[in-house]
């Protein structure tokens, strides 16, 4: 569902069901906020979940703090915003990953490890960029932190898209980049994808700079998903796309999102990328949280 939310950069008070009110306090002044005095696990009206979206496309990144939530639960809260979507990474068997999926650095006998199963959550990206529809929102919630760093980053491709010199912006302005699962997994040092992935998940072509279905602002549309430029010669393709992310993800277009247990962190696909910090000793703090992930809509 793509909501009508305010733009104004200020999410509005919102009453929960049973009349509890929950409260919006900003993380960072560019982008990020989060939200108290709700437990998502209880039922809540639709007039409430309308304000969780208006706050989601207002700060972009919003973390409902102090949740327990069992899968069964974050399931039935992400799907009171639209379909979940499905993932095309496989578990360490080589089965279909649930809908309600986990995050870790943890091998396949469950201890933890500086070589997980997938490395691309450690490069810039926006999740499932490789699909012809592409995510709205990922949630994921903390089930178990090192005890200081696991940090989550996250750019502002508004931000990014905004600071460019107009020339750069004449330049893009019609430019197509192929986003691939395949081309994903050799820029992020991950094991190939396999013949049944490339099946499921072919190529597909976004437009770099895209307009965001809610607020109609433009910003940049690219990450570690992508492959080339569809218009340009390979090389310069790619070193263009190369540069721009660069250009988006300096510091100080930069939110980090530091983990607390129980956090649910929900965020805007549509306007972001992110990675995974590797800012804490992987081969003996567990890090594992569950992701769901919202479908969206065609880029334009």
């Amino acid at each position: 569902m793509e909501s009508a939310a305010t733009t104004t950069g200020q999410a509005r008070p919102a009453r929960a069901g049973r009349g509890k009110p929950f409260e919006i306090r900003k993380l960072s002044e560019l982008m990020a906020a989060e939200i108290t005095g709700i437990d998502l696990a209880q039922p809540f009206d639709d007039v409430t979940r309308d304000a969780i979206m208006d706050a989601l496309v207002a700060h972009h990144v919003i973390c409902f703090r102090d949740q327990a939530l069992t899968k069964e639960q974050q399931y039935d809260f992400t799907a009171r915003f639209g379909e979940l979507e499905g993932h095309v990474v496989r578990t360490w068997e080589g089965g279909k990953s649930p809908l309600v999926h986990t995050v870790s650095n943890l091998d396949k006998d469950g201890r933890p490890t500086d070589s997980p199963y997938t490395q691309g959550n450690f490069f810039w990206h926006t999740d499932k960029s490789y699909h012809e529809v592409p995510s709205l929102a990922t949630l994921l919630h903390a089930i178990e932190i090192p005890p200081s760093g696991g940090s989550t980053q996250f750019a502002n491709m508004y931000a990014g898209y905004e600071a460019l010199p107009q020339h750069m912006k004449d330049r893009i302005a019609n430019l197509h980049a192929e986003h691939s699962w395949e081309v994903s997994r050799t820029n992020t040092f991950s094991r190939t994808a396999t013949e049944e992935e490339k099946r499921e998940r072919p190529p597909v072509t976004h437009p770099i700079v895209r307009t965001h279905p809610v607020t109609g602002r433009k910003l940049l549309y690219i990450g570690h998903h992508t492959s080339h430029i569809v218009e340009l010669p390979y090389g310069e393709g790619r070193a263009l796309l190369y540069q721009l992310l660069d250009y988006a993800t300096q510091p100080h277009r930069v939110y980090t999102h530091q983990w607390r247990k129980g956090d649910l962190v929900m965020w805007d696909n549509r306007c972001l990328v992110h990675r995974g910090m590797r800012d804490f000793d992987m081969t003996k703090h567990r890090r594992l949280l569950h992701r769901t992930v919202l479908k969206g809509s065609v880029p334009y």
